[in-house]
């Protein structure tokens, strides 16, 4: 079983959250049942944590024995334009102003669906109302 790796995993083990004790249990798991990967929308995302250089971010890659799945077939991007033109039109229809949603996230949303069986996230809301049918870990 493939399980895909949100970038915010990552960055609430790097800044000792209160939830890494529980996520190193999530990854193992996750890795004792069968490859780890991301997407490389999330590994360009871990660029930006602070103090992530290129050597840190491969040998952390290493470490979690982490793949890049560099390569995004086709129907990930069509499915992340589709369920982002979904979640556009209804921030439109609601007039509220609730958080807005970056591309990024369903590109990493459609990449789980389609190229892993499931996500290992934190952030569940936007996967269960954008991605309900994508297995959350």
């Amino acid at each position: 079983m493939r399980t895909a790796i949100d970038s915010n995993v990552f960055s609430a083990l790097w800044s000792r959250e209160a939830t890494g004790p529980e996520l190193v249990a999530k990854l193992d798991l996750a890795g004792a049942e069968g490859a780890l990967l991301i997407c490389p929308a999330v590994f360009a995302e871990l660029h930006a944590y602070p103090g992530a250089t290129e050597s840190f971010l491969r040998r952390m890659m290493s470490d979690f024995s982490l793949q890049i799945d560099y390569h995004i077939d086709p129907p990930v991007w069509s499915e992340a334009g589709r369920r982002y033109a979904a979640y556009s039109a209804r921030r439109r229809m609601a007039r509220a102003d609730p958080p807005r949603r970056l591309l990024t996230d369903f590109l990493i949303g459609a990449h789980a669906l389609i190229q892993a069986e499931r996500l290992l996230t934190l952030d569940t809301g936007v996967y269960r109302t954008c991605f309900p049918e994508l297995k959350l870990l």
